[in-house]
């Protein structure tokens, strides 16, 4: 019998329901776009643009600055005003792309017409990727044409979409299987051409029932794509989750999923697989919802890369009438990240803006008390971690213990354990930190060795 689930894990409210009939909508931005030169895991783009220079909506503003590296593209026409520091949506300054729009959104090519793409190599469907700037669209951000290019291609048994969508109030990708299945469809077909012993398996939650029928319709007739319906449950989504159910595979986050011969890509990264492979278009757009309880009118957008995160609040109607914004987050209330300010880009590997009346994380702070020795934290660990004595090395500042004897760095800051600790402690936000500090000693001291 197929597994439908992983080990561990939490069942939040998904709160799906205020934007999970909300159709997608292609959003036109009408003020000034900013493009940060890092949208992706790896090396910031390098500009092929200067001040003064016309830019048409499809156009390369920065290419990719090495092999683990994405292009960053324009999506909209106009005049580039600058490369400057402007603030991201965590408060950094980075670098970026300044175009004023035209309001026109004038064409680099056509994008709408088919090309036949029957001869084309494994080699040129990289290219095409890569070319197009297309980025894994879940979230991470990890370059695709990189991802798509294992040692081995043979040696890949399983290639997985994921359409979990398992954050809560996220509907986007809800939207874009329901309306563009056979297009998703397509862009799963051309990426199983890389991998000739591949089987293709289409992942959603049962809590997709339309998702679900709309994508088994697209996928007959293709024989190397199956689809299965997953047991609703956070993070059913998450890629180490995914390949624990399809192929049945636990490995260490030593290990990338390619060398357990697995590769997993989002749905919505398999449609802009499509678009670039097929009519050439780059990647500038993709679903976004915004949502939340603050929200006046909750919806599932195209939003075009540069866009600002308030202008878009503003042209959906702005906050519900007397609510008081507390929290907002770049994404969902799992694993999304607080933004100070919305006056700030949308990136291409951004998919939600939650807008919360109260802000769940300063509730819990009023109400932490000492750990319970409960041991919920690990039983919903889905990476089979002991988040209780990891939290304990933390605070002794033991990061041997933390990181040798505990595994620390295996967690994946899913935020289960969080959500079901009955001492409201912020254990994955510890673990966050304490990962990321670990990561930076290493890397100085491999930089200190050379």
């Amino acid at each position: 019998m197929l597994k439908d689930t992983f080990r561990g894990g939490v069942h939040p409210k998904d709160h799906k329901d205020l934007s999970r009939e909300a159709p997608l909508v292609d959003f036109l931005p009408r003020g000034e776009m900013v493009f940060p030169l890092q949208q992706h895991i790896g090396k910031p783009a390098r500009p092929l643009v200067a001040k003064g220079d016309s830019v048409l909506v499809g156009q390369p503003l920065a290419e990719a600055d090495g092999f683990v590296s994405a292009r960053i593209i324009s999506s909209c026409s106009g005049t580039v005003k600058g490369v400057e520091k402007r603030k991201t949506l965590t408060g950094a300054m980075m670098d970026c792309v300044v175009v004023a729009n035209d309001g026109q959104f004038t064409p680099f090519s056509d994008y709408t017409a088919r090309q036949d793409i029957s001869a084309l190599t494994p080699a040129d469907i990289v290219s095409r990727v890569r070319d197009a700037g297309i980025v894994g669209l879940g979230g991470a951000g990890f370059p695709t044409h990189v991802k798509l290019s294992p040692k081995d291609p043979s040696a890949i048994r399983y290639v997985i979409a994921n359409g979990a969508e398992c954050e809560p109030y996220l509907t986007g990708n809800d939207q874009l299987m329901r309306t563009r299945a056979d297009a998703i469809v397509e862009g799963f077909e051309i990426t199983l051409r890389l991998f000739p012993n591949a089987q293709g398996v289409i992942c959603i939650e049962r809590n997709k029932p339309e998702a679900i029928s709309a994508m088994r319709a697209a996928a007959q007739g293709h024989e190397k794509i199956t689809v299965r319906d997953l047991k609703t449950k956070y993070p059913q989504g998450g890629e180490r989750s995914l390949i624990q159910v399809v192929a049945g595979i636990d490995f260490p986050v030593t290990r990338l999923p390619a060398d357990v011969g697995c590769i997993v890509e989002n749905v919505g990264t398999l449609y802009a697989i499509e678009r670039a492979v097929v009519y050439g278009e780059p990647l500038y757009a993709h679903c976004l919802t915004l949502t939340g309880d603050a929200a006046k009118n909750p919806g599932n957008y195209i939003v075009r890369d540069g866009t600002s995160f308030s202008e878009l609040l503003e042209a959906s109607g702005g906050l519900k009438d007397g609510v008081a914004l507390k929290k907002a987050l770049c994404g969902g209330p799992m694993m999304g990240i607080s933004m100070p300010t919305l006056d700030v880009p949308v990136q291409k590997q951004n998919n939600g803006l939650t807008l919360l009346s109260e802000d769940p994380s300063e509730a819990a702070q009023n109400i932490e008390t000492s750990c319970l020795r409960c041991g919920r934290c690990t039983t919903v660990c889905p990476m089979g971690l002991l988040p209780q004595l990891m939290a304990e090395a933390v605070l002794m500042g033991d990061m041997k213990r933390y990181e040798e004897k505990l595994y620390g760095l295996e967690c994946i800051q899913c935020g289960s354990c969080t959500y079901v600790c009955p001492a409201k402690r912020p254990l994955t936000q510890a673990f966050k930190q304490t990962k990321a500090e670990i990561l930076a000693r290493k890397r100085a001291e491999a930089g200190g060795k050379k």
